[in-house]
């Protein structure tokens, strides 16, 4: 079985309609209403996936979801002895594989942040954890960034393929698709015929191209000492987000944010459990039961919300920075704070006062 495959421009749909019938799939699409411009939807014939711009919204919810039912309860009356009640509890939960195609190498990379916090440890999140495991992405080799873009700052890169299944390469005419994994191999034959040496070689030259270029100028890996040493400086960080909203857009779109909170909703005797996303930016999210709020302001949230990416994060997890380098909250906050000005100024003035 040939680990490659070609896949004409024009019979791109096609493709995925094949793939669709082995697998649910998902692609970035402009969002059926419109909110969110390109994000990740289930594939379905006729789609047409938007392959060259990054996605306004990461794959994060095919694998963890912006809401999911974590179970079902409901309360029994036993109709001979009302004073008796039974308890009905359903935590079953049904996974699929999934194939994720066109996904960015951020937003693959984005995914090891959850695997550290949901999979190692003592305690193991099994609705993340199993989802995760059957999930396959077939990943797009990025041609070129925009202003935004800075992956090559928090150490990865638009040539990345950690994480991917499958490697796919814009050439002339269409797409050139590689097999990183063995699960990645089983759905190759299905996209299309082995490639030709020209489209073969055509595809290194772009691979070889893309692994040359720098995405981001600032260094912000080794971050850590630099925001501990700056911490009560709170005049530095009134400047940096003076203007924010508090609007929690930018955990929203994030790759690596993953703060949720639990609900149980229902009436008559019988309801659910929810999980869904919630962001540090929030005022409400720190608010204790007895009123206290140890993170009042947004000053206190922001500086939290920089401090866990590239300060408490690496330091428990071995380094690893809790950033991806997709730029997406710098291109979705509507007053345009930039993360990377703030970590990279952090860092000077730290330096200028050493």
């Amino acid at each position: 079985m040939s680990g490659k495959a070609f896949i004409p421009r024009d019979s791109l749909g096609a493709a995925l309609d094949r793939l669709s019938k082995k697998i649910e799939v998902w692609v970035p699409a402009m969002s059926e209403e419109g909110r969110w411009g390109v994000e990740f939807l289930p594939y379905r014939p006729g789609m047409r996936p938007v392959l060259d711009r990054q996605s306004t919204l990461s794959p994060k919810r095919v694998v963890f979801p912006q809401m999911e039912t974590l179970l079902r309860f409901e309360y029994i009356k036993d109709p001979d002895d009302p004073a008796k009640v039974k308890f009905r509890l359903d935590d079953g939960q049904e996974v699929k594989p999934q194939f994720v195609f066109g996904a960015r190498p951020c937003d693959v990379r984005g995914f090891f942040t959850f695997d550290r916090v949901f999979t190692e440890g003592p305690f193991v999140d099994g609705y993340y954890r199993n989802r995760r495991a059957s999930t396959l992405f077939a990943t797009l080799v990025c041609g070129e960034g925009d202003a935004a873009c800075f992956c090559s700052s928090v150490g990865s890169g638009p040539a990345d393929q950690a994480g991917s299944d499958l490697w796919v390469t814009p050439v002339d005419g269409g797409y050139v698709v590689e097999a990183l994994s063995e699960r990645g191999r089983e759905y190759v034959a299905l996209l299309g015929d082995a490639p030709s040496e020209l489209q073969e070689a055509a595809a290194r030259k772009v691979q070889e191209e893309a692994a040359q270029q720098q995405v981001g100028d600032p260094d912000l890996v080794k971050s850590a000492p630099s925001f501990r040493g700056r911490f009560e400086d709170l005049d530095y960080w009134r400047s940096m987000v003076s203007q924010c909203l508090g609007c929690g857009v930018c955990t929203y779109v994030c790759p690596t944010c993953y703060c949720f909170t639990i609900t149980d909703e229902g009436k008559d005797l019988k309801g659910e459990r929810l999980r869904s996303w919630d962001s540090c930016m929030f005022a409400q999210y720190t608010s204790e039961a007895s009123g206290h709020n140890p993170r009042p302001t947004k000053l206190e949230r922001y500086r939290n919300r920089v401090g866990h990416k590239f300060s408490y994060f690496p330091e428990k997890y071995d380094g690893m920075i809790a950033c991806c380098g997709c730029g997406r909250c710098i291109r979705s906050c509507p007053v345009s704070i930039d993360i990377r000005k703030v970590v990279q100024e952090l860092k000077e003035k730290a330096n200028a006062c050493a």
